[in-house]
């Protein structure tokens, strides 16, 4: 690997880039949400992770929302039958 570094490193680095992207949303998941599972079936682990992953995601999106500015409507993002009506 090392000679491999050292002869296409254009190439190599692309790939470790690809690595340190995946292991910096490791730990930002493990960070937020602990670093282990409270299941013990293993179909159970699958969907807590899964969970883990989605809720992630929603809250890096919400993040950007805030830093960039973007405003968002859902009512123009969502049908009409999907939104919930609240009366008071």
């Amino acid at each position: 690997m090392y000679r491999y570094f050292k002869d296409h490193k254009e190439d190599f680095m692309k790939h470790y880039h690809l690595r340190s992207n995946a292991e910096s949303v490791f730990s930002m998941i493990k960070r937020k949400q602990g670093d282990y599972l409270r299941t013990r079936n293993d179909i159970a682990q699958v969907n807590e992770i899964m969970c883990k992953c989605l809720v992630h995601n929603i809250c890096v999106l919400i993040q950007e929302m805030f830093e960039l500015g973007i405003k968002v409507d859902f009512q123009e993002v969502m049908p009409e039958e999907f939104m919930c009506k609240i009366t008071l």
